[in-house]
């Protein structure tokens, strides 16, 4: 249970400084939080949650590279203790659903009021689900709709930009190559090489280009 006398620990993960900052401001002005950190990208968050271990993580549904939702799954693996709250402008009930189904604490919208963020960050902190209350109605909406969800397979599970990395695997690329041919760092795709790992249930590099060849993902050139 959180002392009343120790902040709660929050780390942002969002592409935009301004926001950032503004976001670290108001937080100050409070002294039941602590921002232990920031990072403008999936990848550099991971690390820093790895580091910080924080309480709450405030995570941007969409940045460029690795978006959210793929950062978080990534995260939850390496730091499960750490609430992940989807901070976004994105009103879509599919990504509400996607991010909750993926392990998310909770989906705010960025037009939030500070009062409304900070009970939202407590109630994270917590353990307990917060979603921004304009999405409510959506997220019964798309519960009540969808039919039941058919087996997963394993190939299912895997990302488009995943898809693309196995692609690059089985031609025999290099990450360097990879990473030149998709604009992305080698670090992002260091770490999509090892998601990609993890869902396949594979153990090398090699395995994942037998099931790209396999499973006819090798892409066109």
């Amino acid at each position: 249970m959180q002392s009343a006398d120790t902040p709660i620990t929050v780390l942002l993960v969002d592409d935009h400084t301004l926001f950032r900052s503004g976001v670290r401001s108001l937080l100050q002005r409070h002294p039941e939080f602590s921002v232990v950190g920031e990072a403008a990208d999936g990848v550099e968050g991971i690390k820093r949650a790895q580091q910080l271990k924080p309480q709450v993580v405030l995570l941007d549904l969409n940045m460029p590279g690795m978006s959210g939702v793929e950062t978080l799954q990534l995260m939850l693996q390496d730091s499960p203790d750490s609430a992940i709250v989807m901070l976004t402008v994105s009103e879509d009930a599919t990504d509400l659903a996607v991010a909750l189904r993926a392990g998310a604490s909770g989906y705010l919208l960025k037009n939030i009021d500070t009062e409304s963020l900070t009970r939202a960050i407590r109630r994270a902190a917590e353990g307990q689900t917060v979603v921004a209350e304009a999405m409510t109605s959506k997220l019964v909406a798309q519960l009540h709709g969808a039919p039941s969800a058919p087996p997963v397979s394993d190939l299912d599970k895997l990302t488009p930009r995943e898809r693309d990395i196995i692609a690059g695997l089985a031609r025999g690329e290099s990450n360097k190559l990879i990473a030149r041919t998709l604009d992305l760092s080698e670090s992002t795709v260091k770490i999509h090489v090892q998601n990609v790992l993890k869902k396949l249930k594979l153990n090398s590099r090699v395995q994942a280009a037998v099931y790209a060849v396999e499973h006819r993902l090798t892409g066109e050139r």
